[in-house]
């Protein structure tokens, strides 16, 4: 087995279970030092042991798939991290995921690593949504770095793939979005997603989506209850809103309702699936991916959304790039 395809797919099985950080980056580190090996070098075990980025661990790898089998590590991790995805029809019909993460905000690798790894899934189309400037934890972006980030997007697309430029924006206590408003005008994507006083009650985190939705930027309501059923980050409970009158503003105004594929979120609950259905909503499937093996978490968000039984044709991911702009830039 090539080494730098072992130590790549391990990366990406550790950021698909969502594994320790340090984990997953030492695998990335260590297949960039190994890459940068002149090509008659990545045979010299005693080199690649010497390379700086490369441990014992790495190193155990790249031996075992110099010496012709597949890594042990590789072999126990395909057992474990559920290799096998769920089977879903639908899931074969996404064409894309407008929500993900690059090390511009809180993401673990460069945008090329997660543009390669949305062009091998087959993916038409990513938007680049990190965070905005309030949420510091995240390293959000400020007006700034945005700018300098949005220069840099289209250099990603062509070869049947597009880069669409976007934000994750947060929704601020009274229900504005968190960066200039002259700014968002430039972005293809917007997602809007409350990360903050979750525990607001209904009355005012109703007012505070209404005005989020309503807003003539927002294409899409992030992870709506905020809730964590699962994962290293413990539980949280679900936000409570009214969720007929939340949805009813989405249907009437095109912004898409998140279906999250983090597996630790399930957001929305299959409760609010089912109201958001009944009041007309749209939905985008999105991986909210922070690092490349994560944009494959696609095909847990697709089984929801089939089990909840929401139509293929109300899921902006399964369209087309031209139409996906053509709803982006819809008048509001």
């Amino acid at each position: 087995m090539d080494p730098l395809d072992a130590l790549n797919e391990i990366a990406a099985l550790l950021e698909r279970e969502r594994a320790s950080r340090y984990r997953s980056k030492a695998f990335r580190a260590a297949a960039k030092a190994f890459a940068e090996l002149p090509e008659a070098a990545r045979t010299d075990l005693g080199r690649i042991q010497r390379t700086k980025g490369i441990g014992d661990t790495t190193f155990r790898v790249i031996r075992e798939a110099i010496e012709g089998g597949v890594p042990d590590y590789l072999v126990e991790l395909r057992g474990s991290a559920g290799v096998a995805a769920v089977e879903s029809g639908l899931r074969a019909l996404l064409r894309g995921d407008l929500h993900a993460h690059s090390d511009w905000s809180d993401g673990l690798t460069p945008i090329d690593q997660m543009v390669d790894a949305a062009r091998a899934l087959g993916h038409e189309y990513l938007a680049l949504t990190d965070h905005s400037p309030r949420l510091r934890v995240a390293n959000g972006l400020s007006a700034e770095r945005l700018r300098a980030q949005i220069d840099l997007v289209g250099g990603f697309s062509g070869d049947g793939f597009t880069l669409l430029t976007g934000i994750e924006v947060d929704i601020l206590d009274d229900g504005a979005l968190d960066q200039e408003p002259e700014l968002l005008d430039r972005l293809d994507v917007v997602v809007a997603s409350v990360h903050s006083k979750l525990r607001m009650e209904s009355p005012a985190m109703t007012r505070r989506m209404l005005a989020a939705i309503r807003d003539r930027h927002t294409d899409v309501l992030g992870h709506c209850t905020g809730r964590l059923v699962e994962g290293a980050r413990g539980t949280r409970p679900a936000s409570v809103f009214d969720a007929p009158a939340v949805f009813a503003a989405c249907a009437e105004n095109a912004v898409a309702v998140e279906i999250n594929a983090r597996p630790e979120r399930q957001d929305p609950p299959d409760e609010l699936i089912a109201i958001a259905l009944e009041a007309g909503c749209l939905f985008s499937i999105d991986s909210d991916a922070h690092a490349p093996g994560q944009l494959s978490l696609l095909d847990h968000g697709a089984r929801r959304a089939e089990a909840a039984g929401v139509p293929a044709e109300r899921i902006v991911t399964t369209w087309p790039l031209d139409r996906v702009r053509q709803w982006l830039a819809r008048e509001r």
